[in-house]
């Protein structure tokens, strides 16, 4: 059953194979911008590594990288096929690439799409990325003689300060690690041998944050250290007066900042890829318009064009024949290896 047939006098023809081409050039742009997002997606995971546990997130801007470059490809050629459309004498050339060049193409067309719903989903896994990274980054903050983690002190300030966040889900997370280092400690003093020996693992834990912490918007200068001893300041209330630090945890602000930034790519590959699937539709009706015109001398015929020659269910299905058909012969070849294999290994 044919799906979308249409007619097309020889001035719809050329009306289409200009238009297409203008639209061709529209995507191979469009992909380049797609690539340039997926960039710009990588670059800021990137920077944020240290704080990140693992690199499922990068899926996303993978993908975006390799479909933006396979659509410049795709679109280049179909705007080299709307010029030979032009002349009748010319298109036939195309013939035999035009059915792998439709498959190739609704491949990354329908990834570019995949790229757009991972983007959405990929949330759960950031977040738990953020978690694991942030809690390590704030656990290895005094580091700074250690080889690989020289800049992590730096990194954490720089990122509190620009995202204006504390700690990993909020400020109290400074309490639970020992993130002044030793080089730092007087262990002639008395409090801080008090401190060390009041802790099971002997770490030097404080009720104080970074100063990297503090919000520089409070009218108050900034209080770092004993935030929890009301009499250790004046007029000063822990329980009822708002913290002159960020509250804001920097897993909330990253996840925030991460997904406002992939929710924004994700609408704009999403308008390239309704674009990009426009380009195949015309190129479609453009291709059987033109094939109709084999055998014909009189090229300004009026023509029928359509989407499908057959069913949906069975244009997939004579595209999928051929990979099955390869993978099913290479099983073969390998089941008839390993029972050879082992009828060379049995005992006479």
């Amino acid at each position: 059953m044919v799906v979308m047939k249409m007619r097309f006098p020889f001035e719809k023809r050329v009306k289409l194979a200009q238009g297409l081409w203008i639209l061709s050039w529209c995507a191979t742009i469009a992909g380049a911008t797609t690539f340039t997002l997926g960039c710009i997606l990588k670059t800021e995971l990137r920077r944020r590594a240290e704080v990140m546990d693992n690199s499922d997130i990068h899926i996303v801007p993978n993908t975006l990288i390799i479909v933006g470059l396979a659509s410049l490809a795709i679109n280049y050629f179909a705007s080299k096929i709307c010029q030979d459309a032009l002349d009748a004498g010319r298109f036939p050339r195309w013939k035999n690439f035009l059915k792998p060049y439709f498959a190739v193409s609704c491949f990354f067309t329908v990834l570019m799409l995949l790229a757009v719903i991972m983007s959405y989903a990929m949330k759960g896994s950031l977040e738990s990325s953020l978690k694991i990274g942030l809690r390590n980054g704030i656990r290895f903050y005094k580091d700074t003689d250690t080889p690989g983690r020289c800049f992590q002190k730096q990194n954490i300030d720089r990122m509190q300060m620009e995202f204006q966040c504390c700690g990993n889900n909020d400020f109290r997370d400074w309490f639970e690690v020992q993130w002044i280092s030793n080089r730092y400690l007087n262990f002639n003093c008395k409090e801080v041998k008090d401190r060390i020996k009041s802790n099971v693992d002997g770490r030097y834990l404080v009720d104080g944050v970074p100063f990297s912490c503090c919000n520089p918007s409070s009218p108050r200068p900034c209080l770092q250290h004993q935030l929890t001893n009301n009499s250790a300041h004046y007029n000063y209330d822990y329980q009822a007066e708002e913290l002159n630090i960020y509250l804001r945890g920097c897993r909330e602000a990253l996840v925030n900042y991460f997904m406002g930034l992939m929710n924004t790519i994700s609408a704009g590959v999403l308008s390239i890829f309704l674009l990009q699937g426009s380009v195949l539709v015309s190129l479609r009706f453009l291709q059987t318009a033109m094939e109709a015109l084999d055998g014909n001398e009189n090229s300004e015929i009026e023509t029928e064009g359509y989407l499908l020659e057959k069913g949906v269910k069975e244009t997939v299905m004579e595209y999928l024949d051929p990979v099955l058909k390869f993978f099913l012969l290479k099983n073969q070849v390998q089941e008839g290896m390993a029972e050879e294999g082992a009828s060379t290994a049995s005992p006479p």
